[in-house]
Formats: structure tokens, sequence, C-alpha cells
């Protein structure tokens, strides 16, 4: 295995361009100074509401697969337990789901209520995500459960822009109770395993108000934070919180219920071994890291969550 990388990673924000100002001196101008008053400062531009949540979401998006070193998935060391994903694939799925993003903060403002309606346009828009999304991917299935996810969370953001981290999650779950009936018949991996296994996935997580984000994530984020760990440390520590409790689909469909076991009881190594931040939690972390590979094991169900954990961060605080 690589040494560990935990320095922080900038997120790559292409579709932010618009709202940046660059400026250069052109050739012939008359410098401030020089007999002519100096220009007003540029005032900034307002980004829409509906702009700025997508931003977030997509941010988040990009610094869960930034983060490094995640176990079993895909960082900045390496493809983890996946032959068919890479960073720069992840970084293209993510900005390719920006404007499905937007379109749904936007159904919301427009509509203004959690309804049938809602949860019909939010149906079709992700919809017309994944579309965008294999179409970037050129068919790999890197940010299913995060459309689900994030885009129910954007949604409730914009109907209450006032509202924590918590009032979010249980609006979306809200949301996430209506059916969708245009939605088409799935076989899904997470619906082959949940009717194989009994478990519940993606799908119930956003009923129930995202449990494994409030009451795992965030807190283990917050202590993580206030012990003075790095936000790379903090951030690991809130996805091993996340994986400890999560009856990760994706690690069921790829390696069964020891793969699940693995996960669960290895994340809850690292953080009683006193978290990532600790000489002991790496060594934890390693261990764990080369068993899923071992295992074939990816928590990409726990990443989802985790992109989920780091939007309510920031956006539950607006």
């Amino acid at each position: 295995m690589k040494a560990l990388d935990l320095q922080p990673h900038g997120p790559l924000r292409g579709h932010t361009g618009s709202h940046m100002f660059i400026s250069s001196l052109q050739s012939g101008t008359v410098p401030v100074g020089a007999g002519l008053p100096a220009k007003r400062p540029a005032q900034a531009i307002e980004i829409p509401l509906a702009d700025h949540l997508a931003d977030l979401a997509v941010e988040a998006l990009i610094d869960e697969a930034d983060l490094s070193p995640k176990p079993g998935l895909v960082d900045r060391r390496s493809n983890g337990a996946h032959t068919d994903m890479t960073l720069a694939l992840m970084h293209a799925s993510a900005l390719a789901l920006w404007p499905c993003l937007r379109n749904m903060a936007e159904a919301a403002q427009t509509i203004g209520t959690i309804s049938q309606p809602l949860r019909a346009s939010l149906g079709k828009l992700g919809r017309d995500g994944e579309a965008a999304m294999l179409a970037a991917t050129h068919g790999v299935n890197t940010h299913r459960g995060a459309i689900w996810a994030l885009g129910l969370l954007v949604a409730a953001k914009a109907l209450d822009p006032d509202a924590d981290a918590s009032t979010l999650a249980a609006r979306a779950g809200r949301i996430a109770l209506l059916d969708d009936p245009a939605m088409p018949p799935q076989q899904s991996h997470g619906l082959q395993v949940r009717q194989r296994y009994g478990t519940s996935g993606a799908r119930e997580q956003a009923q129930q108000g995202f449990p494994a984000v409030i009451r795992h994530g965030l807190p283990q984020l917050q202590r993580s934070r206030a012990a003075g760990a790095s936000e790379p440390h903090a951030r690991l520590d809130a996805l091993l919180a996340i994986m400890a409790v999560l009856s990760d689909t994706c690690v069921l469909w790829r390696s069964g219920p020891a793969g699940l076991a693995a996960v669960q009881q290895g994340a809850l190594a690292v953080l009683g071994a006193g978290g990532s931040a600790t000489l002991a939690g790496r060594r934890q972390l390693r261990e764990l890291d080369q068993q899923l590979l071992h295992l074939n094991a990816s928590p990409g169900g726990a990443a989802d969550l985790l992109a989920a954990c780091l939007f309510l961060d920031k956006a539950g605080s607006l």
C-alpha cells in the first residue's frame, strides 16, 4: 500500500467558473496613481440560492472523492476495490450532476411545499441526472445513491433556507416517503441485496431522515474537530462512524455478510483506537484497507452518505 495521504485538497469547481472574477492589466492601461482616480471595486455577484446549493452539493461530492486514505474506495492514492472507476471519473461525474442538482433546488423553490408534485418533479430530474452521469462516465454508476441523497437535501434546503442540519434531514425524509408513480421498475443491485438479505438501503436511509449521518457522521465530524484533528482526519472519522453502523448494500453486493462484518468491525476498531489522527488508529486503518481490498469490498453507500454529511455540515448553517 502507498503511504497515507492526508493533505487537504482544494475542490475542482469548473461549473462555477462564471462566478469568478479575473482581472489583468491591459496593454496601454494607465495605472492607478498616474493622474486618474481609482476605479471602485467590482461588486460581488449574488448567486441564486439554487445555484449555490448545487455548488455545495458538487463540492461535497468532490471533497468525498478526494479524501484519502479511504478504505476500499477510490481516492487520491488508488482506485480501491474498483476496476471501473478512477478519481478523474468521480470528478467528471460530480461536475455532470450540477445542472440536475440546481434544477432540483429550483423545482423545490417553485413548488414551495412537500407534496406529490415535488416528489414527481424530483424523480424526473433525478433520472435526467442519472442519464447525465452515465454519459459522463461511459456507463459506470459512480453516484446513483448520491443523486438520491443530495437531490432530496438540496430540495429540502431550498424549501427552508434557514433550517439546520437535523431539520433538513427530516424534511428530506418526508419527501422521500412520497411515492413517485412515474418511477420505472428497477432491479438495481441495492434492491436485489435488500430482497436477498432483508436489509435496508439508501431509500430507507433517506426515508428515516438519514440517521447514519445525523446520529453518527455529523457528531463524529464535530467531535474529531473539537479534539484538534485536522479536517481530513475529521472527515475520515465521520466516514468511519457511518461505515460502523450502515448496512451498506454496496458492500453486501460485492462481498456479502462477511464483507459487511469486516467493514463495520474494522471501522469501529479505527475509532476505538483513537481515530484516524492517531498512530494506533492509522495502523488499524491500513489493516482495514488491506482487508477490504482482499474481500473486494467497497463501502460506496457510506461514501454517498459522507457526501451528504459534508453538504449538511455546510448548508445546515447557511
